[in-house]
C-alpha cells in the first residue's frame, strides 16, 4: 500500500511558512500529498532510496518551482455588465467621484446586476474566475456589492459559492451590501444603512451565505460612523469584518477595522501612523490594490514603510470588479505592486500566499507549504520565486493541485 497519493521530488520549494526568511525554501524539495493534505515535507535526499514504493503519482520537478496555490483576498468577481466607456471617460479628464456622482460608477453596475438572471450572471462570471485558476490562483475571495438589496445581494452570494463548487476552488464570500447608496436612497444614506444592518445582514446571516461583512468608507460611500454602525450588525449576527479603507482620504476607516479585530483593511492608500499602529496591535491585515491604483492614475501611495516598521502583514489582490480594476491577472498585479509599491518579490509572494490567506482567517488551513495543510500547490516552469513577479504575458504554470481534486481513500 502506498503511503502517498503524489509525491513531489527535486523541486524548488517556497514554503512561505509564517515568518520564515527567504520564502521559507527548499531545495532538491520533496513533498508527500494524501487525501488533500499535506502529509510531509523535506528533501529528496532523505527518500531517495524509497521512492518506488512511496507513492501512486510520483513526479520529478527537475528544480521548477513549487509554491501554495495562489489566494485572491478582494474581489468582485460576480457582476453583470461593462464600463469600459467609464474607462475612456476617465482616459478624457473625468474623474471617478465625478462618474459616480452621474449615476454611473458602482450604480451602472448594479443595474446591470440586478437585471441579470442567476444563469446570466454566473455565465458572466466564469470566464474571469477562470482566467484566474489557469494562473494559479487554488483560493478566492468574491464580494456581493452590486445589488444594494436584499434579492440581489444574496444572488450574487450564491453564484459566488455555486462557482466555488462546480469549479472546485475554495470560494470565500462577504456581504458588501455597504457599497454604495442605491438611487432609490438618494439623500437618504441612513435609512438605508439601516435597511443593511436590520434586514440584509440579519437575513444573509441566517441563510449562512456569507463568511464576512466589508464596507465602503469614504465620502463617496459611507461614513465612518455609518460603517461602524454595519460593524455593530455583522458583530452581533456573528460575521468577521473587513473594510474598503481609506483608499481616496482618511476617514481613519483601517482604525476601525482593527478596532473590531478585522481580518483586513483593504487600499489603505491614506492610512494613518495612528492607524497603522492600531492594525498592528490588532494582527489586521493590510491588502494592497495596486491595480486599481494603476487604473485610477493615484499619486498618493499607500505607507509601506510604516507598515513594514510596525509588522502590519501585507497581502496584495487584484480587486478584479468593473470599474476600477478590470483585471483577472493575480500575476500582472503582482507585478504592479513591485513596480508601483516597490514591495520586493518576496513580500508580494507572502501577499499572495500566507498574508492572503490571513486576510480571509485561512492561515490555519492555506498560505503556505506545511504539514496538515490543505494541498493547495502550484508547479512552475521556472525555477526562481521572483521570476513570478518579473516576467509578463507568459504564464509559466506547469501543473496545478488543489485539495478539492483529491479522493477520499
Amino acid at each position: 500500500m502506498f503511503k502517498w497519493d503524489v509525491l513531489i521530488i527535486n523541486a524548488t520549494i517556497a514554503t512561505m511558512a509564517e515568518g520564515s526568511q527567504a520564502y521559507g525554501l527548499i531545495k532538491k524539495g520533496a513533498i508527500g500529498l494524501l487525501d488533500g493534505r499535506i502529509e510531509w515535507i523535506g528533501t529528496t535526499a532523505g527518500i531517495q532510496s524509497r521512492l518506488e514504493n512511496l507513492a501512486k503519482e510520483t513526479i520529478d520537478a527537475k528544480e521548477a518551482l513549487l509554491t501554495p496555490g495562489l489566494i485572491d483576498c478582494h474581489t468582485h468577481l460576480v457582476f453583470a455588465g461593462n464600463r469600459s466607456d467609464e474607462f475612456e471617460q476617465r482616459l478624457n479628464g473625468v474623474s471617478y467621484e465625478e462618474i459616480a456622482q452621474k449615476g454611473g460608477g458602482i450604480l451602472s453596475t448594479v443595474a446591470a446586476t440586478r437585471a441579470a438572471s442567476f444563469a446570466e450572471l454566473y455565465a458572466q462570471s466564469v470566464p474571469r474566475l477562470r482566467a484566474l485558476m489557469q494562473e494559479g490562483v487554488s483560493c478566492i475571495e468574491i464580494k456581493s456589492g452590486y445589488g444594494l438589496n436584499f434579492e440581489t445581494e444574496l444572488k450574487m452570494l450564491q453564484v459566488a459559492k455555486q462557482l466555488g463548487k462546480d469549479h472546485k476552488i475554495d470560494v470565500k464570500t462577504t456581504l458588501l451590501a455597504a457599497h454604495a447608496i442605491p438611487a432609490e436612497y438618494k439623500n437618504k444614506s441612513d435609512d438605508y444603512v439601516d435597511l443593511v444592518c436590520n434586514e440584509i445582514i440579519p437575513k444573509i446571516a441566517e441563510l449562512k451565505v456569507a463568511d464576512c461583512v466589508d464596507a465602503f468608507c469614504e465620502g463617496i460611500g459611507f461614513s465612518y460612523a455609518q460603517s461602524k454602525r454595519v460593524f455593530d450588525a455583522a458583530v452581533r449576527w456573528g460575521l468577521p469584518v473587513k473594510l474598503h479603507a481609506d483608499q481616496l482620504s482618511d476617514l481613519g476607516g483601517a482604525g476601525l477595522v482593527a478596532e473590531y479585530a478585522g481580518l483586513s483593511a483593504d487600499h489603505v492608500e491614506y492610512t494613518s501612523l495612528k492607524s497603522i499602529k492600531a492594525m498592528a496591535k490588532s494582527g489586521t491585515v493590510a491588502v494592497l490594490l495596486p491595480y486599481a491604483f494603476y487604473i485610477l492614475k493615484e499619486t498618493q501611495l499607500p505607507p509601506i514603510e510604516s507598515f513594514r516598521k510596525h509588522n502590519v502583514p501585507l497581502a496584495v489582490s487584484t480587486d478584479c470588479n468593473p470599474g476600477t480594476a478590470p483585471s483577472s491577472s493575480l500575476l500582472t498585479t503582482m507585478n504592479k505592486a513591485c513596480v508601483e509599491f516597490s514591495l520586493t518579490p518576496e513580500e508580494v509572494l507572502k501577499g499572495v500566499t500566507i498574508n492572503a490567506a490571513m486576510a480571509l482567517g485561512l492561515e490555519d488551513e492555506l498560505g503556505s507549504l506545511e504539514f496538515g495543510k490543505k494541498a493547495n500547490l502550484v508547479l512552475w516552469n521556472c525555477k526562481k520565486p521572483a521570476d513570478l513577479c518579473y516576467w509578463q504575458g507568459l504564464n509559466q504554470v506547469q501543473r496545478i493541485w488543489k485539495h478539492k481534486d483529491f479522493k477520499p481513500n
